[in-house]
């Protein structure tokens, strides 16, 4: 395209002849006397017939449209007309791909599209197809906002001792889950999100932490560290308008550092026996005391039947306490005032056991 172009010029000027007619020949036209009344070379008389100029006008133009529409004539060279068309015809092309890819924007449902315009935030694109001025006039940058990102801390990369309130260490190691809520400032409002991001979940951590003792860190208190540590995250993230919404904190692991951590397992296991010794105790009295009650209950209602009859209760009481006592012993019943004989048949076996032992110890 430049070669042709360099021939047009090259053709436009590559004439001998000027706009009034060709220089130096034999037919140049008398020459007409100046202002001063001498001749003026190259003028015309005013009263000189101007035909032949306007002919070498019309020449000219008819000269040069020629050249143009050849591309430059054969003296100056260049492209011819079909190539041309083919020139154009790409550039067209190209120029409609380039509007097409950089003007049109596909948008997922969970992603979100920050538009640019020379780098300054114009506006943001939701879910479908959206349309913006193509670049690098506006660029799009997409985000998923939906996705749930996790961020690790603690004794991946070492222990991270914090120190609790009753003045001990405890080695910590948390996840932080969080997505972006607002995306044009997730990406213009903080540098390095990610870095801040846990910045933030250290801090907010080391705060709680240095408020419980260690059992509670340790022990039940675990699900209310972690909503309190996500509840002061979110408000420095606000403060700082980063655009990031935190899901929760999730303690993996907490644990006294690996120097003292035998010992304290020993401890530990100490307490716990201590603790199952206390609950036996509790269950052991609680079985008393209901035995107790339902003792005292049967009494209530065996003073409530002597109420009603004493001499029969009286009685009967006796006689369920004779059975007891004379239950396992050996006793031997007469009736009066006859006498029944009555052979002992308990004592008549025990005897015969006692002569057999000897017997059997001799024979052998």
């Amino acid at each position: 395209m430049i070669s042709g172009w360099g021939g047009r010029i090259r053709g436009l000027f590559a004439d001998t002849k000027g706009p009034w007619g060709p220089k130096g020949s034999g037919d140049d036209p008398e020459p007409s006397p100046g202002p001063w009344g001498n001749a003026s070379p190259g003028r015309k008389s005013p009263g000189h017939d101007h035909s032949s100029g306007i002919s070498s006008l019309d020449d000219f133009l008819r000269k040069s449209r020629a050249r143009w529409s050849s591309g430059g004539g054969g003296r100056g060279g260049g492209f011819p007309a079909n190539g041309s068309s083919i020139v154009l015809w790409a550039v067209g092309a190209v120029l409609a791909v380039w509007l097409v890819f950089t003007s049109f924007h596909s948008i997922e449902p969970g992603e979100r599209g920050v538009v640019t315009r020379f780098g300054r935030y114009v506006y943001t694109l939701g879910p479908g197809v959206g349309m913006t001025l193509p670049s690098p006039f506006e660029r799009v940058q997409k985000l998923d906002v939906e996705k749930i990102r996790n961020t690790d801390l603690g004794s991946d990369s070492g222990e991270d001792l914090m120190l609790t309130g009753d003045q001990n260490l405890i080695d910590i190691a948390y996840s932080v889950r969080w997505n972006i809520r607002t995306p044009e400032q997730y990406l213009f409002q903080i540098a390095e999100p990610e870095q801040t991001i846990k910045e933030v979940a250290e801090s907010s951590m080391r705060a709680v932490i240095s408020q419980v003792t260690l059992n509670d860190a340790m022990g039940d208190r675990r699900a209310d560290i972690e909503d309190e540590v996500t509840k002061r995250m979110q408000k420095i993230l606000d403060a700082y308008r980063s655009g990031v919404l935190i899901q929760g904190i999730a303690i993996k692991q907490a644990d006294p550092p690996d120097a003292v951590n035998d010992a304290f397992k020993q401890v530990t296991a100490a307490q716990q026996d201590a603790q199952t010794y206390i609950n036996n105790a509790n269950a052991y009295a609680l079985q008393l005391g209901q035995k107790s009650q339902g003792e005292a209950t049967a009494f209530q209602k065996v003073y409530e039947q002597y109420r009603l009859a004493p001499e029969v209760t009286r009685r009967r009481m006796y006689y369920e306490t004779m059975e007891k006592v004379l239950e396992n012993v050996d006793k031997t019943i007469i009736e009066a005032p006859g006498v029944t004989p009555y052979l002992p048949l308990p004592e008549v076996r025990k005897q015969q056991q006692q002569q057999q032992q000897p017997a059997k110890g001799s024979g052998q």
